[in-house]
């Protein structure tokens, strides 16, 4: 069997032949294609040296297809019909769609975003399954090796090849057990390091925003307890005098039932940036593009403008 080398072969021959198997004439064809009719008869020229045949002869009428022509015609149709299903840019359709949804974030992130992305999920694509990973200290790797969709989190940074979109800004609020001691006086820098610190460290290593204002002031802080997840520290705070200092929006969505008081942090710790990372192999991708569309949706419902005064009661 003659073997062909498909590098040195122009494919846009195929769909000139398919052309003029179907109208039988080099006209119509050239038409049909939007070609010169002596560029379909070069193209013919070519086509009968490529295939060794002579694929269309005279015949009454026209051109009539010869043996080898009419035995290739079914998986010529077939083969362009296949080529052009590949690189049509078919659109996602969510409500079709089967399996899950992998998301890495922490796990206060996750009750405060995931009901708003679950309401999503149960219109536009009720065929979709949710998984939340909890992260570790390989998160990019989660990314790079595919175990997830997408991250989402207080990542300022990412290496290349990782996308990143801010979600929403957000600043931070101190919360303590609602009757703590300090909870009628203003907190003053001095009080809030006479107090016992809870602080939320997936990795255990690193210095928290709080910590990095305070080295910048000669001050530090005494963290009593160093958790892996809000929920556990919410926990711990709702029931111990020690206080803990995180983002608005988690604080809302963790200190629910008047268990909180809500004060502003004595010190400036300038704003926080909630990120959405994801893979560039996945940019262009309709699933993921809708994927990180939903997610900003859900994220943008957390946004409310309401936020806790000073002093409030969460």
């Amino acid at each position: 069997m003659r073997e062909v080398n498909l590098r040195r072969t122009d494919l846009n021959l195929l769909v000139v032949l398919e052309a003029l198997l179907e109208e039988r004439s080099v006209t119509r064809a050239a038409s049909r294609l939007g070609m010169s009719q002596p560029a379909v008869s070069r193209a013919l020229a070519r086509l009968r040296k490529l295939f060794g045949d002579g694929l269309l002869v005279e015949g009454r009428g026209g051109y009539m297809p010869t043996t080898l022509a009419e035995e290739i015609r079914p998986t010529l149709r077939r083969t362009l019909a296949q080529i052009g299903h590949m690189l049509e840019a078919n659109p996602f359709d969510p409500a079709a769609a089967t399996g899950n949804v992998r998301l890495l974030m922490l796990d206060l992130e996750t009750a405060a975003l995931a009901p708003h992305l679950l309401a999503r999920l149960a219109i536009e694509a009720p065929g979709l399954d949710l998984d939340i990973v909890a992260p570790g200290p390989a998160v990019i790797e989660a990314l790079e090796n595919d175990a997830v969709d997408a991250v989402i989190g207080a990542i300022d940074e990412a290496p290349s090849g990782i996308c990143r979109r801010g979600l929403y800004g957000d600043t931070f609020v101190t919360l303590m057990r609602t009757g703590h001691p300090a909870a009628s006086r203003k907190l003053t820098l001095n009080r809030y390091l006479e107090l016992e610190h809870i602080v939320v460290s997936v990795t255990g290593k690193g210095l928290a925003p709080v910590d990095m204002a305070l080295a910048r002031m000669g001050r530090e802080r005494r963290v009593r307890v160093r958790v892996p997840g809000f929920l556990t520290a919410v926990e711990i705070a709702a029931q111990s005098d020690l206080i803990m200092t995180l983002p608005s929006i988690l604080a809302r969505t963790a200190a629910g039932m008047g268990r909180f008081v809500a004060l502003t942090p004595p010190l400036d710790l300038g704003s926080v940036t909630m990120n959405l990372l994801w893979h560039a192999r996945h940019q262009d991708e309709p699933r993921h593009i809708w994927l990180r569309r939903s997610i900003a949706a859900g994220a943008k419902a957390l946004m409310v403008p309401k936020r806790a005064d000073e002093g409030g009661i969460l």
